[in-house]
C-alpha cells in the first residue's frame, strides 16, 4: 500500500473518519449525521481498493468517479458537523482538507485514464 498514494490517503481517512465516529456516538452522542459520515468516508478507500481489481479500464475510472462522489459527499457531512457544533473548527479543517486531497488525486488519475484510454 505504502507505493499507492490515493490507496494509503483513503485507507487513512477512512481511520480517521471510523474513530470521529466512535467519538460522535460515544461522547456526544450524535447518531444520525455520524453514521451518514461513516458511510460515504469509509466508501472512499473501498472503491480505491476495488478499482484495483476493475475489469476493464472502463470500470476502473467509474468505481474512482464513485470514490470521488463519495468524497464529495463526505465533506457536506462534515460541514454539516461542523456547522452544527458537533465538530471544532480544527477538527473540520483537519478532515476536510484531508478530503479535498483525496478527491484532488482521484480527479487527477481519473483525467489520466481517460486520455489514456483516447490513445
Amino acid at each position: 500500500m505504502a507505493d499507492n498514494i490515493i490507496k494509503l490517503k483513503s485507507f487513512s481517512f477512512a481511520l480517521r473518519i471510523v474513530k470521529l465516529y466512535q467519538f460522535l456516538s460515544s461522547e456526544k452522542k450524535e447518531f444520525v449525521l455520524s453514521k451518514q459520515l461513516l458511510r460515504s468516508g469509509t466508501s472512499v478507500g473501498a472503491l480505491v481498493s476495488e478499482s484495483e481489481h476493475a475489469e476493464s479500464k472502463l470500470d476502473f475510472i467509474h468505481k474512482l468517479a464513485i470514490a470521488q462522489k463519495e468524497a464529495n459527499e463526505s465533506s457536506y457531512w462534515l460541514e454539516l458537523l461542523f456547522q452544527s457544533e458537533y465538530i471544532t473548527e480544527s477538527q473540520f479543517h483537519s478532515l476536510n482538507s484531508d478530503v479535498l486531497e483525496i478527491n484532488k488525486i482521484l480527479a487527477s488519475i481519473i483525467i489520466t485514464a481517460k486520455n489514456n484510454l483516447k490513445r
